[in-house]
């Protein structure tokens, strides 16, 4: 069996968090990337969209081997998992779960390090050719999210408050605070809400912070 580099398994420490607040610093990374405005759970909604187009180009490249591309830097891998930064309209920081109507999110997948502009290009002519999406929003970004809480929330999306407040208190108690605003909440899904309950979706949940 063809072995595969993996995000989740190679750096443990951003992925697999306990359930319990703790301090990251985060390094930078490469991503595809996808901006926009409303509610998540819209069906066939400007998010699921976002979403959509994102697998598609990740996949594209992921299996860019199999059909015969030879990228620069290429190596077997596991596709990352989904992630999204959240705020709120105008840019007030945090997310608000009782008008997700007012959210403005950035959805993204981790890249390796191999794919570029020119890789980008390539994934999204052979989206639009091979299934018909519209790729104009996509973009590549490198991002270091720098100093941050982080721990695993475990239950529903809209459970999530509760988390928040133990990273909250965490901080409080630790000589942090919440860097909201000029960074933003940041959700990285290890469940599939399609294949599981509610009450075990696994979501790593991520603030940027300051030492006071």
């Amino acid at each position: 069996m063809e072995q595969q580099f993996e995000f989740i398994k190679e750096y443990k420490a951003l992925y697999q968090p306990k359930t319990t607040p703790a301090i990251v610093d985060v390094p930078e990374m490469t991503f595809f990337s996808v901006d926009g405005k409303g509610n998540p759970n819209e069906p066939d909604g400007a998010y699921s969209k976002a979403v959509g187009l994102l697998y598609a180009l990740s996949y594209t490249v992921r299996m860019s081997d199999k059909g015969g591309a030879k990228l620069p830097g290429f190596f077997p891998y596991k596709v990352a998992p989904l992630e999204g930064f959240w705020q709120l309209a105008g840019g007030e920081p945090g997310v608000d779960y009782n008008n997700k109507d007012k959210f403005e999110w950035t959805s993204v997948i981790r890249q390796p390090e191999f794919v570029d502009e020119t890789v980008l290009d390539w994934a999204c002519e052979q989206v639009r050719k091979k299934k018909g999406l519209d790729t104009s929003r996509a973009r590549l970004v490198r991002y270091c999210e720098g100093l941050c809480v982080q721990m695993m929330h475990i239950g529903p999306y809209d459970a999530e408050p509760a988390s928040v407040a133990k990273m909250d208190a965490f901080l409080l108690e630790n000589g942090y605070r919440n860097d909201l605003g000029a960074r933003r909440h940041h959700e990285i899904y290890l469940g599939d809400p399609s294949k599981s309950a509610p009450e075990r979706l696994k979501t790593v949940l991520r603030h940027p912070v300051t030492k006071v």
